[in-house]
């Protein structure tokens, strides 16, 4: 199913896969697997998605297990959207997760070549997997490609983006847990910032921010401050010196 997002950089989500694996820090206090936790309990096919893909962790968390479903009927369902729009895919999982069979990606990829009129955000914390299969995948002009880079620790996932041969290429910096000095920016079109939101949320500080913000300015990078984060994100708002940033890569847009 697809449907509207308060995502602020995207418009919908897609989400023909559900469940995942946590794989680096960023993963500690994800938002899906709280969401999942909920959808899962639905008394409908929703329930059926979403059940069983999450666990509680010792802390108390909700954490994917590991378990991956596919939605087959919802494999089609941007095909009945016939005005554009921006689609974030899978925000409910990883489409690169290992679980995923490389038949699958490749159906979902057929249905993104299928809708020229739609861009398509396929955001990763898996870029190797993602590379690995690039070659048996067609990249139209529309699948924007994107990893998720928390800290320093994970500028290898920047380097194997660089190599997917995607149009657009971005970075997603959320939940950003630490400074980001002299980002590879080379072949990236887009960087988004934001900081972590929810229960046990951790601070992220406005010197972090400012530095990629320079980086971006100095390499002609899209910039996109998503949020400040916090456990009532909407009390700290969005702005950043004053303004909101909500910078795109907009003439790759249609």
């Amino acid at each position: 199913m697809s449907v509207g997002s308060t995502i602020e950089w995207t418009e919908a989500t897609w989400n023909p896969v559900a469940g995942c694996t946590p794989i680096s820090p960023g993963c500690l206090n994800c938002y899906a697997a709280r969401m999942s936790t909920r959808l899962g309990s639905m008394p409908n096919k929703t329930g059926k998605k979403y059940g069983g893909i999450v666990d509680k962790s010792k802390s108390g968390r909700p954490v994917f297990n590991g378990k991956i479903n596919l939605d087959y009927d919802a494999l089609k369902t941007p095909l009945s959207w016939r005005l554009p729009r921006i689609i974030f895919v899978n925000s409910m999982s990883d489409l690169f997760h290992k679980n995923v069979p490389l038949e699958f990606i490749q159906e979902v990829f057929k249905v993104m070549e299928q809708c020229p009129q739609h861009t398509f955000q396929v955001l990763t914390k898996r870029p190797g997997r993602a590379l690995q299969v690039a070659h048996k995948l067609n990249w139209p002009d529309n699948v924007w490609m994107g990893t998720s880079v928390e800290s320093k620790q994970y500028y290898e996932r920047i380097r194997l983006l660089q190599k997917i041969p995607a149009k657009v290429r971005f970075l997603s910096c959320e939940p950003l847990l630490g400074p980001l000095p002299r980002i590879p920016l080379k072949g990236i079109h887009w960087v988004i910032v934001g900081g972590e939101s929810g229960p046990k949320s951790r601070p992220m500080q406005g010197t972090w921010v400012m530095r990629i913000k320079e980086q971006c300015e100095k390499k002609d990078v899209p910039f996109f401050f998503k949020q400040w984060g916090g456990v009532r994100k909407k009390e700290h708002g969005r702005e950043l010196q004053g303004q909101t940033w909500d910078e795109m890569p907009e003439a790759c847009i249609g």
